[in-house]
């Protein structure tokens, strides 16, 4: 099981409990539009991988010098969470493993989809997403790349936020998802 920071983490450690297998975490964020970081026109994971909303990019006028600015930005930050949550922990051998990989939902998809395209380099027996919740495109952007897609509720519309689909929502912290790994760690938060 490997959970996308944060807030994956939290479902990740329920679902790894329930199936009584590791939990561990895949790092990748997204790259943000220079003058909206809220907004993401892509996503980059630790090994460099890189997916781009080729439409996204060219309506912004997004050049090359740019996305590489922002995502090597991104990349900096990826190395310093993956310390700030992993510590010295040497990450785990993904070789011909089935792997689940986690998220509290899919947006745009990106995000998702640069995890899968990363942990795929590691040559895994299979790679499987599973998500709360998601938008339909978002799910179909990364069903092609995933041997299955788990998704408990499905949204539509032109709108969608992840926290939209929740009840009692807010974002997790790196302090509260580093207490859940450690828990699933066996060691002490």
């Amino acid at each position: 099981m490997l959970a996308i920071p944060a807030g994956g983490i939290p479902v990740g450690y329920c679902i790894s409990k329930q199936l009584k297998i590791p939990l561990d975490i895949v790092v990748v964020r997204k790259v943000p539009v220079p003058w909206n970081p809220e907004a993401g026109f892509g996503a980059v994971a630790l090994d460099g991988t890189l997916v781009l909303n080729r439409r996204l990019v060219d309506e912004l006028g997004l050049d090359q010098k740019t996305i590489q600015t922002l995502a090597t930005a991104r990349l900096r930050e990826i190395k310093e969470r993956l310390e700030r949550f992993r510590g010295k922990r040497d990450p785990p051998n993904l070789c011909q493993r089935n792997l689940i990989l986690v998220d509290d939902g899919l947006a745009s998809g990106f995000t998702m989809l640069v995890a899968v395209r990363s942990v795929r380099k590691q040559n895994p027996r299979s790679v499987i997403v599973a998500v709360p919740t998601g938008h339909y495109e978002a799910l179909g952007l990364v069903s092609p790349e995933a041997d299955e897609i788990f998704c408990l509720n499905i949204r539509y519309g032109p709108f969608f936020a992840v926290a939209d689909a929740y009840v009692d929502w807010h974002d997790v912290s790196d302090e509260e998802a580093k207490r859940y790994l450690l828990r699933a760690w066996g060691e002490p938060s």
